[in-house]
Formats: C-alpha cells, structure tokens, sequence
C-alpha cells in the first residue's frame, strides 16, 4: 500500500471522485438497508444475514458508484463497482447457500457495473464476487476486495471439496 493513502493511489483516486472520503460514514443508510434486507424473505422463505462487518461496509461506502478505470488493470480489465446491498436483495438463497459453504452468513454488498457479478460480505469481513461463471474471493477485507475489483487484480476462483 501506499505511504499516505489507505489504498493503492488509482483504486484512492477512483474511490475520491466516486465521493468517498476518510471519515465517510452513513449509518443512517447503511441501518435503512438493513431493516429492508432483515424484512426480505424470498418465496422459498430463505432471508438475508446482517451483521456488524456488513452494516460498517454500507456504512463507509454504500452509495458509491466507482466507473471502471480506463485502461488495462493489474491482471484484468478493471470493473466498475457500485456499493448498494439492495442490488442482491433477490438473492437470498444464492448468498445463503453461499455461506453455508463456507461455513459463515454472507450478506450482499453491491454489484460490479461490468460483468453484473454480485457482491457479497462475510460475517469476518471477506468480500466474494457471485456471477454465471462461478463464486469468486475478492479479498480478505473490504479494502482488499476494493483493491483488487477497481484495480483489476484477477479474484480467485472458489471450489469444493
């Protein structure tokens, strides 16, 4: 990282101009999400986890829209990430069945604009991508996953077994 900045000066760069600051913190939000994800229950009766790691991601940067950046990215053509839990509200038993599989609750986060890969937050904090080809580690924390999905480092690929 970076000497001053929390992260890598283009992901800083991009998180800036799409409105994020240090210090940024919209809990008013972030509770407005949570009531309506706790309140969601699919017509199979699955229903979404909230938790503290979730509510303090929406929180610092639920609202976000980042472009992608131009240009080639780390390992991959960078996405554009838009910050917003409620993109997976429909989601429920996807995100369910995610955390069983590993053996935590996953609650959504927001979607990349580019792929429309969904976004997904542990209850440790990890950030996962969810889309047609696979589950996707975006990264052991928010600022991690932030780094590598508007960086265009490549995730890697969940397995079983």
């Amino acid at each position: 990282m970076g000497g001053t900045t929390r992260f890598p000066v283009g992901v800083d760069a991009a998180l800036r101009a799409a409105g994020w600051q240090p210090g940024r913190w919209d809990i008013k939000q972030a509770e407005e999400w949570a009531d309506r994800l706790r309140a969601y229950e699919s017509p199979g009766g699955h229903r979404h986890a909230v938790f503290p790691a979730a509510v303090e991601a929406w929180a610092e940067f639920g609202g976000l829209a980042v472009p992608a950046a131009t240009g080639p990215g780390r390992q991959i053509a960078p996405n554009g990430i838009v910050i917003d839990p409620i993109r997976g509200l429909h989601l429920a038993r996807t995100f369910g069945d995610l955390g069983r599989a590993l053996d935590t609750e996953v609650a959504p986060l927001g979607e990349e604009s580019g792929s429309g890969a969904l976004l997904a937050i542990d209850a440790e904090g990890r950030v996962y991508a969810v889309d047609h080809t696979g589950d996707w580690y975006a990264g052991p924390d928010i600022d991690r996953a932030l780094a590598t999905l508007i960086g265009g480092a490549k995730p890697v690929r969940l397995t079983t077994g």
